[in-house]
């Protein structure tokens, strides 16, 4: 099957396309790029704290950026791509390029954002955020009047 007919909304017509080409145009270098990424993320909740667990391969702690406003916690990261100009290698494939990305995550109520703790280790951030104590009931005493 050398080309295919499909209709164009566009054109509001029938077109005829190279199913080739279009696969070809997808991985072509000037148009195809790997430089978003989203990471693998586990969230666990226990009794006293959340657990937030990425898996960031390739990143440093240095490429690492976390903050938190509003109870929104956000996690950033850039990798920048090393480029040797003075190297005469020839790629025969090459998927390790430059790259960003920001996961964002709402706490929950009992989320206390003074006591978030970050660490990062053999490529897998782990942040966590520790409950808020729980408050006992209070009691009103109800007066006659």
């Amino acid at each position: 099957m050398k080309s295919l007919v499909t209709f164009n909304p566009m054109f509001d017509r029938m077109v005829r396309v190279d199913p080739f080409e279009m696969l070809d145009s997808l991985f072509r270098d000037d148009s195809f790029s790997f430089d978003s990424r989203t990471p693998v993320v586990d969230v666990r909740e226990t009794e006293k704290n959340y657990l937030i667990e990425a898996e960031l391969p390739g990143i440093t702690e240095k490429d690492l950026e976390l903050s938190l406003k509003d109870s929104v916690l956000t996690i950033k990261a850039k990798h920048e791509e090393k480029k040797d100009e003075k190297s005469e290698d020839k790629y025969l494939l090459r998927e390790r390029r430059s790259f960003s990305f920001t996961r964002t995550f709402t706490l929950p109520d009992d989320a206390d954002a003074d006591s978030v703790n970050a660490e990062f280790k053999n490529g897998v951030l782990t942040v966590d955020v520790a409950k808020k104590p729980e408050r006992a009931p209070k009691t009103i005493e109800v007066k006659t009047a």
